[in-house]
């Protein structure tokens, strides 16, 4: 009896073990998608400088998100992975959103400085959604745009899901459409850096933050037997991540190299 009762008791503590870690990573998952973006987010607003991060970024998680967030109504999955993809969409937003006021405040007082400024802010040029200007796409000056284009995506997005639903490849093919505009998020910053042949004014610990956070999810994908899409689109994040660590390294080194020479 005193065996049974044994193992009743280790059955027990390896249930409340198995619970407790998956809650966990599901609280990970959760939260552990906006937890890089924090590190940049403090040095923009203590530096009030946005020129090193890439507003792309923000653009290709917002498409992605609210892309799986649609690709759920269509195939349920993993609620973990709809409640980040929320979360996500909000964090990118609050970027954007410091990104816009910060440049805006640096035009403004560039502008200001200049002898022949006469008339203020008025002199400033605008660019917004309404002007459907492409040459300054994702490049607007006020907030609004942003959010304008993000409802834009959303509503017709869930009025072709409405509509062709019924169709296995089309939910199937929205999936594929999210995670590889996930995966591939990293790529404005990796070519950012590649133009300025610098990574001055982007925060490592972000970097470091994606690449540690993109291995925990590959593992969680392949864990939870979730969609392929979505393992296959991780190790390509993972690929891009070391990509731009390998940038970090070399133009850094290549700077202090330079430095020396001086």
């Amino acid at each position: 009896m005193d065996d049974a009762l044994g193992e009743e008791l280790g059955a027990a503590d390896e249930y409340t073990l198995t619970t407790f870690l998956s809650w966990a990573s599901s609280l990970a998952m959760i939260f552990g998608g906006v937890v890089p973006y924090i590190p940049q987010y403090a040095e923009i607003r203590r530096t009030e400088n946005a020129e090193g991060f890439s507003l792309y970024v923000c653009f290709a998680l917002l498409i992605a998100n609210t892309l799986r967030i649609l690709f759920w109504f269509g195939r349920g999955f993993e609620l973990p992975l709809l409640i980040q993809s929320v979360i996500m969409n909000i964090a990118m937003l609050a970027m954007i959103k410091l990104c816009v006021d910060v440049k805006n405040k640096t035009l403004i007082t560039k502008v200001s400085k200049d002898r022949h400024f006469t008339a203020g802010a008025s002199n400033l040029v605008h660019h917004t959604l309404r002007d459907f200007d492409l040459n300054f796409f994702w490049q607007w000056t006020d907030f609004q745009s942003y959010l304008e284009c993000m409802l834009f995506v959303a509503a017709v997005g869930s009025a072709s899901l409405y509509i062709f639903s019924p169709s296995y490849w089309f939910v199937e093919g929205l999936g594929l459409f999210a995670v590889l505009s996930e995966s591939l998020l990293g790529v404005p910053q990796l070519l950012r850096n590649f133009k300025q042949k610098s990574t001055e004014g982007m925060s490592v610990k972000m970097v470091l933050m994606w690449t540690s956070g993109d291995t925990f999810k590959t593992c969680y994908f392949i864990v939870k037997k979730v969609p392929k899409q979505f393992p296959a689109g991780a190790i390509m994040q993972v690929i891009v991540d070391i990509l731009i660590m390998g940038q970090v390294y070399f133009y850094r080194g290549k700077a202090r190299h330079a430095v020396r020479q001086e």
